[in-house]
């Protein structure tokens, strides 16, 4: 009867979190973004993921709420530890910009909250991980590719034109100026202005 007891109350709370969640996501679209900030918050406290994604977003854009990275990437956090994908690549976007400790150890850390985001398929994780493994200070260029790769497939344009640029400087492929005129015609469609350049030139 207990164990009866708690799981009610779990599915209870849950309940509540996620009605919270619906109202801020409601809320912000009516433009009413205090309200929203104040559903989310309330979400959040309860321990919902979803929510302390949210009141990351309100944190760091100042919807609803004053501007705030360091309070963003508290929240970030939170919601990442329960696997969020979109919260990883925040929260490891954060800790590149602004995070606290060594370079060395926040570096570590974004790069796996990246993969993890990456593999989840999404595709904002995927492009700035082939981009930091491509520039990064221990290039991995194979890697960089395979994400940059991923990326592009998803429909990124800045990834696309970035593979464009590998195939025609043989960065981490056989150089390729057919392979890199495919790529950069597919980014220039999609609108990128860097692959249209190098289209012309």
């Amino acid at each position: 009867l207990e164990e009866a007891a708690f799981q009610l109350q779990q599915i209870f709370r849950i309940d509540i979190s996620i009605a919270l969640n619906i109202l801020g996501i409601e809320s912000m679209r009516a433009g009413r973004c205090r309200v929203a900030f104040t559903c989310f918050k309330l979400a959040a406290d309860r321990g919902y993921s979803k929510a302390q994604f949210n009141v990351g977003l309100c944190y760091e854009h100042g919807r609803g709420t004053e501007k705030d990275l360091e309070k963003a990437g508290f929240y970030y956090c939170q919601a990442a530890s329960s696997c969020h994908p979109m919260a990883q690549y925040r929260y490891a976007r954060y800790l590149l910009q602004h995070g606290p400790g060594s370079h060395w150890d926040r570096h570590h850390r974004a790069v796996t909250l990246l993969e993890q985001a990456a593999m989840a398929g999404i595709t904002e994780a995927q492009a700035y991980l082939g981009v930091l493994y491509m520039r990064g200070l221990q290039a991995q260029e194979k890697r960089g590719l395979k994400y940059l790769l991923l990326a592009a497939n998803s429909g990124d344009a800045q990834s696309r034109y970035h593979m464009g640029v590998c195939y025609e400087q043989g960065v981490g492929v056989q150089r390729d100026l057919a392979e890199a005129l495919r790529h950069y015609r597919h980014s220039a469609a999609a609108g990128n202005r860097q692959a249209l350049e190098r289209l012309q030139a």
